[in-house]
């Protein structure tokens, strides 16, 4: 997934009648009316948060006889997850790198300096 995608899904997501969408999407497909149904908004306001999930990847629409159901794309959602994964575990081994140092500060490395000195010798 690029950067692009990246930012258009969670940009998708920030809203939170989609990303109720994308929970109810979980339990299964459904028509574009099943979905606008609890909501207090009209059918075309419910289409315009779907295509905007569209266009982020996060939902598909396929052609079902009358229908149009709406489904959810399970792999975009692994993406989305593991991206977020990856920078959990990172901040969590930053976190537990501070806790060891916090419990013996003997044993923690030698201080970096957090800038490098101009060639004149001034910071």
């Amino acid at each position: 997934m690029d950067d692009d995608q990246l930012s258009r899904a969670f940009a998708a997501l920030a809203d939170p009648t989609r990303r109720d969408l994308v929970s109810r999407l979980a339990l299964g497909d459904a028509a574009v009316g099943d979905l606008a149904a609890p909501y207090d908004m009209s059918l075309q306001a419910v289409s315009k948060h779907i295509a905007v999930l569209e266009r982020a990847g996060l939902v598909t629409r396929s052609r079902d006889a009358q229908r149009r159901p709406v489904r959810l794309d399970a792999e975009v959602l692994g993406e989305l997850t593991g991206w977020i994964d990856r920078h959990r575990r990172a901040a969590e081994a930053r976190m537990s790198r501070l806790e060891d140092v916090l419990a013996d500060p003997e044993t923690a490395p030698p201080a970096t300096p957090t800038h490098a000195p101009s060639e004149e010798g001034q910071p």
